[in-house]
């Protein structure tokens, strides 16, 4: 009997000592499962922040990309252009200047294909053949008012949506009225000069015949950045007295909604331009 007591009680030990063991190990578990939990969490957490650093350098280039995009969209509709791209403060046009019409101009270029023959009687065809010339326009992004307004020079003054020229309302060399030179005008109101640049001085009504653009849409801008719209505005002719002295005025624009200073061209002198820019030009180059 006494033996069966001791046996029983050495089994009560041994049992106790094994659950005292297992409770240990069972302690320390959860603990170290703590320290997993946690750097995996610091882990995750590590990751969140890189995505969102991520996404968020991603949406700054977007937004980026769309308000440069935004930026160009109007100077974009210069259809004529072999590239628009911004510069700082500035907007650069490139073009070749090549009219995408007929005209008799092309007779004897590289170009003869694009021959149209001009049969109003009165035209005077001058000795001139158009040629590709390479031109870099830069002009302001946003244009303001000039405290000095410049007067425009013989030469380019600004670009029209097919890429060509606008000159001024005067003929070379020493600012000479149109009154004869106006009859060396094509079918399309424009003409080159002597080294082959074509270009428009009156109405480019190749343009203002599109339905797309009308006789009341945009037609190109100057070198100081404000737009030069067609001859209608609301289904009435505009005219000189409608401009001030610089041949233009401040409102809305179906691509201005909340208004600019614009030019608008007349069927009487000065045509296009007035007294000089309203804002600073900007240059062009060839």
């Amino acid at each position: 009997m006494r033996y069966k007591l001791i046996i029983l009680l050495f089994l009560i030990g041994f049992t106790f000592s094994s659950c005292s063991s297992t409770e240990a190990d069972d302690t320390m578990d959860p603990t170290s499962q703590t320290d997993t939990d946690s750097e995996e969490e610091a882990s995750d957490a590590d990751d969140s922040e890189t995505e969102e650093e991520t996404d968020s350098d991603t949406d700054e280039d977007t937004d980026s990309e769309i308000d440069t995009d935004d930026e160009l969209a109007v100077y974009r509709k210069i259809y004529g252009a072999t590239d628009i791209y911004k510069d700082g403060d500035y907007v650069v046009i490139e073009m070749e200047g090549i009219p995408d019409h007929g005209s008799p101009y092309y007779d004897g270029s590289e170009w003869q294909d694009r021959y149209e023959e001009n049969d109003e009687r009165s035209f005077n065809q001058n000795p001139n053949v158009i040629q590709s010339v390479d031109r870099t326009v830069r002009i302001p992004l946003y244009p303001t008012e000039a405290t000095d307004h410049q007067a425009t020079a013989l030469g380019t003054m600004g670009v029209a949506l097919n890429g060509v020229a606008f000159f001024n309302q005067y003929a070379g060399p020493n600012n000479q009225p149109l009154t004869n030179e106006i009859y060396s005008f094509d079918q399309y109101n424009g003409h080159p000069q002597s080294s082959g640049v074509y270009h428009y001085h009156l109405e480019p009504n190749y343009l203002t015949e599109q339905e797309s653009i009308g006789q009341d849409g945009l037609l190109g801008f100057l070198l100081d950045g404000f737009p030069v719209y067609g001859p209608m505005e609301n289904n009435v002719a505009v005219t000189n007295d409608d401009l001030d002295d610089y041949h233009g005025h401040s409102h809305a624009t179906e691509d201005y909604p909340d208004g600019i200073y614009h030019y608008h061209i007349t069927a009487e002198d000065p045509y296009i331009n007035g007294n000089g820019y309203y804002g600073t030009p900007g240059t062009s180059t060839q």
